[in-house]
């Protein structure tokens, strides 16, 4: 699957959009010592399954972006989860 975070791929052209697509990772605990996770690679791996479902060549136009941060008041965690969205697109064939 190729993606993009433009409107468009490199050594490719889009033929048309099949439509948007997003996808979110789990719910989970808000690091608070600037540990990097996987919750963005989570998202785009459940975003692109989206994309093969609708048999897409390509995902243009990738975004990421914090869904707010949720206190949990009973346990003092704050939790948060990443969204991805983008455009499932078709390619031309190359010629």
């Amino acid at each position: 699957m190729l993606i993009s975070t433009t409107d468009s791929i490199d050594g490719g052209r889009v033929l048309y959009p099949i439509g948007k697509i997003k996808a979110a990772s789990a719910w989970h605990v808000v690091q608070v010592d600037g540990r990097q996770s996987n919750w963005r690679e989570l998202a785009l791996r459940e975003l692109i399954r989206q994309a093969e479902d609708v048999d897409a060549d390509a995902i243009i136009d990738v975004n990421y972006e914090t869904d707010g941060v949720v206190p949990v008041e009973e346990t003092g965690v704050s939790l948060r989860r990443i969204l991805a969205t983008g455009t499932a697109v078709k390619l031309a064939l190359a010629a």
